[in-house]
């Protein structure tokens, strides 16, 4: 049976609850003469693309497209204060989170969790954008469109 072509699709937007978490590098370990490759991030990638693919598309995207990741972090106890009382979001508290994870690695760890599944390989992202920003409620928003000829950036 032949499959239907990715060629055209809508804009996929979709979240995850949670904070944001980056790709960890791949670890090797030795028993003796045996030597064991394994990703700690094979979970964490599982759990993100349970809760994605309720999104996805019905095949696998094979055209450039652009993915943006707006990576939402829940805010330290440092950022608030609190006067008479009630507790408050301090003036100097930042708005653009700037500590680890890293942005390309958060944003490796989503097209890896998404990859096979989205799109055919990620290798068809021609366009990522990453912010990091701190918000009540930790998230992250993945939005998908297609690259076309008309596309302005």
């Amino acid at each position: 049976m032949a499959r239907k072509s990715s060629s055209s699709f809508d804009v996929i937007s979709f979240e995850v609850s949670g904070n944001p978490k980056g790709l960890k590098r791949h670890r090797t370990v030795r028993c003796g003469n045996f030597t064991r490759n394994y990703d700690p991030s094979d979970g964490d990638k599982a759990d993100f693309l349970v809760i994605s693919r309720q999104h996805k598309p019905e095949v696998p995207i094979d055209q450039p497209i652009k993915v943006t990741l707006n990576c939402y972090f829940a805010r330290p106890k440092g950022h608030y204060g609190r006067k008479y009382g009630m507790a408050y979001l301090k003036d100097t508290s930042p708005i653009y989170h700037t500590s680890k994870p890293d942005a390309d690695n958060i944003f490796k760890f989503v097209a890896d969790a998404l990859n096979g599944v989205f799109w055919k390989d990620d290798s068809c992202i021609s366009m990522a954008v990453c912010t990091k920003r701190y918000d009540e409620r930790p998230r992250v928003e993945v939005i998908i469109e297609p690259l076309t000829t008309l596309t302005i950036i």
